[in-house]
């Protein structure tokens, strides 16, 4: 194993932290162009960097140990397989690999697979930064496995928990992840241990080593010997054996497991296993039809791979040159999709594919989009045409001609039966993530960020100002607003007012540099509070939005960012109330606890009137230890549990108790730090976003 230490030794001891910071700055994921050139430049700069000689020693040393075999190396980054996020297909993995040095070689390839272009975009859509993210790196035995295949141990469209889905090729079973094969599948009922259903499909090929070759990427395709094209890939015991596996695989994880298995010489190997991604869906049928019409405007069937309905024009897809063809609301087409297809799939009304399983790239990250789709139809690319009106039934594994009027069976997510006395909120900044999140176990939104939503709009508010559209920004910054209030009700979602430092607004947003100036430290610079008082035409912009949302969503509070004095969050408060913001019941005004003087002065700020506050440990940890926490030389000293800020934090939370009002934290640390939690939990804070 190359640990998540020694890639962010090798990041370091290369200076790759700042060129990788650099290239993503200013990204826009959405421009394809400029994704791929900026992925490509931080991937050659990291093959073209030596590994450093204490790690390459110690993979070599632990690879000659073992004998020197055949390895897989397979890349695990900690960012994914989450339960919100699977990661499916984005990383690299690595088979039949022989030889120190080609190990060494694919550990770096493996590290430099975070930021293909794919990983990156997916990234930004999972709103996880590149920078910090960390790849470790599995050396594994290779299994040369006669068969081989994905188990989820819960159906993975329907949310059935009480079945096992199994799908298996022969070979190796990177070609039932990718979806070049169409897999058996087989359904097993957890209680009983019995088979409820089998599909055996023909295979005519498998993926097996090159004989004759020892390049790490080469495996190649094999003629399957007629015998076996259409003989069932594993018998009825051998199912049932797996699935047993799969039984004691959740039951250690405690949920749902998606899990890669390999079988050789008789024997079942788990080669990975991470959370299920899929919410629980309704099994209700996504399609109201009558037989006959069903029968009568039926096109193409194929597998369910994820629910519900949609419709559009097909866009016929052969190569990931073409994705920009995909528009919002076309039926993505093709022979089977890669990771590469995501920003694609993301637009799509729905997708259907030729090849493929349940368990393929195609079906998962579908799920996760929650865009209807069915994999396996095998013609589908032959016999839809580009620019055809049809409808996708992604419950049923159906393609209809026309527009059809479905009912389109909804996520059930249940709620809890039981509540947590300090309430969990979430941050969020993506509208198309907020109806998906809020189905979650989730009290409302403890931090809603206001820059990705004008990031989107993509002009700077004063430049929309001068061309006479400022009331035209302020309704796209409601609508996108009104999608997390909508979605969350009655929940409270707490809006952010914008923070966007000079350089962001300069670099990011049209106009930018025609109304920003630059400053040598823009993170100290014109932002919050004071921008607000300097600037109230554009702040007036954003207490528009608020309004209009509010008028149809009474669940939507403020909270403003750093608020340098106790004078700046009083003239702010008073302009909230000349613009018809006043606090009251349902409208509750939060600050940001991120500068060391809202926390030596946090009294006098919450006199001033204040329902309550939520700690932005992030810039409140390096303002009070004095440390850039994007500068990699200082990554062991910004830390949030050092004395000095867990002093802060007591504080804050203390004082805010004392006065009777919320105390939240909407900063990294909870996540990164279990215990730190646990103290802010025993100091009595009422929130953790």
């Amino acid at each position: 194993m190359a640990t998540v230490d020694s890639y962010f030794r090798f990041v370091k001891s290369t200076g790759l932290g700042e060129i990788i910071r650099d290239k993503l700055r200013s990204l826009d994921v959405n421009d394809s162009t400029r994704l791929q050139e900026a992925a490509s430049e931080i991937q050659a700069a990291i093959l073209d960097k030596e590994v450093p000689a204490e790690v390459s020693d110690a993979i070599r040393g632990a690879y000659e140990k073992q004998g020197g075999p055949l390895v897989a190396v397979r890349s695990s980054a900690t960012v994914e397989d989450s339960a919100q996020a699977s990661f499916a297909g984005q990383l690299r993995t690595f088979l039949n690999v022989r030889g120190a040095q080609n190990v060494i070689e694919a550990v770096r390839k493996c590290w430099a697979s975070l930021f293909e272009p794919r990983a990156v975009f997916y990234m930004s859509e999972q709103s996880i930064d590149p920078s910090k993210a960390g790849v470790a790196v599995a050396v594994q035995m290779m299994v040369q496995s006669e068969a081989a295949g994905v188990m989820f141990t819960v159906e993975p469209v329907s949310g059935d928990t009480g079945q096992i889905c199994i799908e298996a090729i022969f070979g190796l079973g990177e070609a039932v992840v990718s979806g070049e094969l169409t897999p058996d599948r087989y359904l097993i009922d957890k209680a009983q241990m019995r088979i409820l259903e089998k599909q055996v499909l023909r295979q005519e090929w498998k993926l097996a080593r090159n004989p004759d070759g020892n390049d790490p990427e080469i495996n190649t395709k094999q003629a399957l010997p007629s015998s076996k094209t259409e003989a069932q890939v594993i018998d009825d015991a051998a199912i049932i054996a797996l699935a047993k596996i799969g039984m004691k695989i959740e039951d250690h994880y405690g949920c749902p497991q998606d899990v890669e298995w390999a079988r050789e010489d008789e024997r079942f190997y788990v080669v990975q296993t991470r959370p299920v991604t899929t919410p629980k869906a309704s099994p209700q049928p996504a399609v109201s039809l009558t037989d006959r019409e069903s029968l009568a405007r039926r096109i193409l069937s194929g597998f369910a791979a994820s629910p519900g309905a949609g419709s559009g024009e097909v866009v016929l897809l052969h190569d990931t040159g073409e994705l920009d063809r995909v528009k919002p609301g076309n039926v993505l087409v093709a022979s089977m999709t890669t990771p590469d297809f995501v920003p694609a799939m993301k637009r799509a009304a729905a997708i259907v594919t030729d090849r493929g399983g349940r368990t393929c790239h195609a079906a998962i990250v579908s799920r996760e989009l929650g865009v209807p789709c069915v994999v396996g139809t095998e013609v589908a690319t032959n016999t839809l045409v580009g620019g055809q009106t049809v409808t996708v039934d992604g419950t049923n594994g159906a393609v209809y001609e026309g527009r059809l009027s479905l009912a389109t069976a909804k996520a059930d997510y249940p709620r809890a039966s039981y509540r947590t006395f300090t309430r969990v909120y979430v941050n969020l900044a993506q509208p198309h993530l907020a109806v998906r999140v809020a189905q979650r176990y989730v009290d409302g939104v403890g931090l809603l960020r206001a820059e990705f939503m004008i990031g989107e709009i993509g002009e700077h508010p004063r430049y929309a100002m001068s061309q006479g559209r400022g009331p035209e920004f302020a309704d796209r910054l409601a609508a996108g607003v009104s999608t997390f209030a909508r979605a969350f009700y009655p929940r409270p979602v707490v809006y952010r007012t914008s923070d966007f430092k000079t350089n962001e607004y300069r670099k990011n947003l049209k106009g930018g540099e025609q109304f920003e100036a630059e400053e040598e430290n823009p993170m100290l610079g014109y932002r919050g509070a004071s921008r607000y008082i300097s600037d109230l035409d554009t702040f007036k912009l954003e207490t528009d939005a608020i309004k209009k949302v509010r008028a149809e969503y009474d669940n939507l509070w403020v909270m403003l960012p750093f608020v340098r004095t106790v004078g700046e969050l009083v003239r702010i408060k008073n302009v909230l109330e000349e613009e018809g913001l006043p606090r009251s019941d349902t409208f509750k005004l939060w600050m940001m606890v991120e500068v060391p003087s809202n926390v030596i002065l946090l009294d006098r700020f919450i006199d001033a009137g204040l329902d309550g506050i939520s700690i932005g440990s992030n810039d409140l940890t390096q303002l009070i230890l004095g440390v850039d926490r994007d500068n990699e030389r200082f990554v062991d000293l910004f830390d949030e549990r050092n004395e000095a800020v867990m002093w802060a934090l007591e504080r804050a939370i203390s004082i805010a108790n004392e006065k009777g009002i919320t105390s939240s934290i909407c900063g990294q640390a909870p996540s990164d730090y279990p215990e730190l939690t646990e103290k802010l939990i025993e100091w009595g804070i009422t929130s953790v976003s």
